[in-house]
């Protein structure tokens, strides 16, 4: 997602911003700018795409001054251009900002009504103009800040800079990293380590609702009240490869634990729980034409063929829109009845699949409606679609598919909500219900999370194994397939997934005393069946590991080992379960000596056919 720094001391802003901003390049954008403040003016460069393009005008138009602050967007709110790239200024202020404000509509509706004019479409616009309205009636600095962030709903990192008080910036921080590093005389801001690493490695991480007042001599932190926190600097001993990593061994275990954070900026400021109702954001779609949908047709591939498959139980059971599943190798070879009443969704992380992509021709020929999920801006799919949900997961660098999995699920849960409300088949009392269970997706994530330790011993018992088996039935079916994909993938033991039912018909040839078997088993209508099948691999002496979100009680006799899971709401339980498979994967992986984050013959993005 986006990058924000900032520099305050006695050197050149300019280069220590650019350099910064450049060290979190790895977190992805489309846009990316510097404003540095000299001699009681501030000068803001911006463009559109990468930062070799801002190198190139600010050596051109260089800026001068020892105080600024630099940002590299990933758009949300407003479409790639320089225009909506930051920062954003109104009167004195201007700011950077990563997050997305929810209630940016209402508070730029007053704003305007008050004659404030506004040169971006973004969202972080209008808390420069807060701002600076409250700086306007001889509010102070901090105070101005202080006030302006009570009116705002939603995740931010922020960083003020205010042309007549040269000498410090504001930081606040809520739901979205940030940290503050101090040097000799300077001091530095930025959304993560690695773009502070080369000026100092004392940093100090801020809380949620707190606010640091930065200068060149260090910073003060004040809680959400106003009072002074005192907190000790942490000495930051990683390389800069480390850094990038956040001190995660690899790529994929820090994108695995990302999952609470990008779950949630997947779903943040586009849910109304008062009227449960979604915004779909490019999604463009009226009732009456949502009503004219005989059939969704999801096109996929790979571990986001998984996700279409958890998303066609969704369509089906939420909005009751009859659903089928296409691999893209497969749908770009057949005549699929597909027309002007059909919906083609095509999901992908990258947006730049040679197959899926095949799939958009096809269904523009036939004249389908066609939607994509896709976590690329601006990429080839979401240019070639009639409109896109972004599924705001951030640049995904392991090979292996992690949080780009359980946000394409999350995004096809909104989608599902949506239509069903424009549909008229979902009342706003089921949808609330729904979007509620949806708010507590990530704290059922983060307690997923803490099963690791125990993950890692399990995996150490399993790295031996040469085969392994996956069970589950109805939506957690397609997480018994991705549990065994993310195995073969990273750790190249073979691994298979199954609907549990399916059990008998071949797959129980190959238990026994060296078959490890995952069974999936929440309490849910399928429990007692799924049960069942556990029951017939135990006593057929294979290695029966269960995820459940019951107590381990009567299980325990009949298991290798009984991981407890939280009890989350039916059609989220699928993205609950999918994280112990993940670290299971990671753990076996790392035992068995596997280039986890570069697997063997795999490519992050396929496009080629």
């Amino acid at each position: 997602m986006c990058g924000i720094v900032g520099y305050i001391g006695s050197r050149e802003a300019g280069p220590i911003l650019l350099e910064s901003l450049k060290k979190l390049e790895y977190r992805g954008y489309d846009s990316a700018g510097i404003a540095v403040l000299n001699d009681g003016r501030v000068t803001i460069r911006r463009c559109e795409g990468k930062l070799a393009n801002l190198e190139k005008i600010l050596c051109q138009r260089p800026v001068r001054g020892s105080v600024g602050i630099g940002h590299t967007r990933w758009a949300t709110h407003g479409k790639p251009s320089e225009t909506n790239a930051h920062p954003h200024r109104a009167g004195d202020v201007v700011v950077v900002h990563n997050g997305i404000i929810e209630n940016y509509l209402e508070l730029k509706e007053h704003l305007l009504k008050r004659g404030a004019r506004f040169e971006s479409e973004t969202d972080s616009e209008i808390v420069a103009h807060l701002v600076d309205e409250k700086i306007q009636k001889d509010t102070d600095f901090l105070t101005a800040v202080q006030k302006s962030l009570k009116q705002i709903h939603g995740s931010y990192a922020l960083v003020f800079l205010n042309q007549k008080k040269p000498d410090r910036l504001i930081v606040a921080k809520n739901s979205t990293p940030v940290v503050v590093g101090w040097g000799e005389g300077e001091s530095f801001v930025a959304s993560d380590i690695p773009a502070l690493l080369d000026y100092t490695r004392r940093v100090t991480f801020l809380e949620d609702g707190e606010i640091a007042e930065v200068t060149a001599q260090g910073f003060r932190i004040l809680d959400g009240k106003g009072k002074t926190i005192r907190r000790p600097f942490k000495e930051i001993t990683w390389d800069n490869v480390a850094a990038r990593k956040g001190g995660y061994r690899h790529f994929m275990l820090k994108e695995i634990h990302e999952q609470p954070r990008a779950l949630a900026d997947t779903f943040r400021g586009r849910i109304s729980l008062r009227e449960g109702k979604v915004s779909l954001g490019d999604i463009d779609l009226k009732a009456s034409s949502v009503k004219q949908i005989k059939r969704i047709h999801l096109v996929a591939c790979g571990t986001a063929w998984h996700a279409a498959l958890v998303g066609k139980f969704m369509l089906e059971e939420i909005a009751r829109i009859p659903a089928e599943v296409d691999y893209g190798s497969e749908f770009r070879y057949r005549s699929p009845l597909i027309d002007s009443r059909s919906l083609l969704l095509l999901v992908s992380q990258s947006g730049e699949t040679a197959d899926t992509l095949a799939a958009v021709d096809m269904g523009r020929e036939k004249k389908a409606h066609i939607l994509s999920i896709c976590n690329v801006v601006d990429s080839t799919l979401a240019r070639k679609s009639d409109g896109v949900l972004y599924t705001h997961a951030g640049p995904e660098i392991s090979v292996a598919s992690t949080k780009a999995f359980t946000t394409q699920v999350a995004a096809l849960y909104l989608l599902a909500v949506g239509l069903g409300r424009l549909s008229g088949w979902l009342n706003r009392a089921k949808a609330k219900k729904l979007l509620e269970d949806l708010m507590h997706l990530p704290h059922w994530v983060e307690e997923a999370l803490k099963l690791e330790s125990q993950l890692e011993a399990l995996a150490l018992d399993l790295s031996g194994a040469s085969d392994f088996l996956y069970l589950g039935r109805g939506i957690n079916y397609p997480i018994a397939l991705e549990g065994a994909l993310k195995l073969k993938e990273i750790s190249y033991i073979h691994a298979e997934g199954y609907p549990a039912g399916e059990m008998k018909h071949g797959p129980i040839a190959l238990i026994d005393e060296n078959m490890p078997v995952v069974v999936l088993l929440p309490k849910d209508h399928y429990f007692h069946k799924t049960l069942g099948n556990l029951k017939e691999v135990e006593s057929r002496d294979g290695k029966v590991i269960v995820l459940t979100d019951q107590e381990p009680g009567p299980l325990e006799a009949a298991a290798y080992r009984v991981l407890t899971v939280p009890k989350a709401s039916h059609f989220l339980t699928p993205i609950v379960l999918t994280i112990p498979l993940q670290l299971l994967a990671y753990h076996i992986a790392v035992y068995r000596g596997t280039d986890v984050d570069q697997p063997r013959n795999l490519a992050k993005s396929v496009t080629v056919e």
